[in-house]
């Protein structure tokens, strides 16, 4: 009589002692994108349109006039006329910080300013006797 070979059993597989969890899986992104404070000089009126830009993608930017206006101050005046326009354009906001410093801001974020009360010239301010 010829021996049938007896049927193997399945080997079973071995498994690691610590199993990693299932990557996660990422869901489309519905946050806004991030907003980033940017510092950047102006050493020319071709410099605007960068700067715009960024404002457009939501950031704000400090821009530094000193540069430009070493050389030209008119060429300044010129580049605050139209950044003041493009800031309302896109309703965003503009400010003067100090005599070398101009911020920009996008649609949604508006730039603090302290109000200074109005002074009544019919009475006089009170000193101290």
């Amino acid at each position: 009589m010829v021996e049938q070979p007896a049927a193997q059993e399945p080997i079973a597989e071995e498994k690691p002692a610590f199993e990693a969890p299932p990557a996660p899986v990422s869901a489309p992104s519905t946050e806004e994108p991030k907003t980033y404070l940017k510092a950047m000089p102006l050493r020319e009126l071709a410099d605007l349109e960068p700067v715009e830009n960024d404002v457009r993608n939501g950031n704000i930017i400090i821009l530094r006039i000193t540069p430009l206006a070493s050389k030209n101050i008119d060429d300044v005046k010129k580049a605050v006329d139209e950044l003041y326009t493009f800031a309302a354009s896109i309703h965003g906001d503009i400010a003067r910080l100090g005599e070398e410093r101009i911020v920009i801001t996008p649609e949604k974020i508006r730039i603090w300013r302290e109000k200074t009360p109005a002074q009544n010239t019919a009475s006089p301010l009170p000193t101290a006797a």
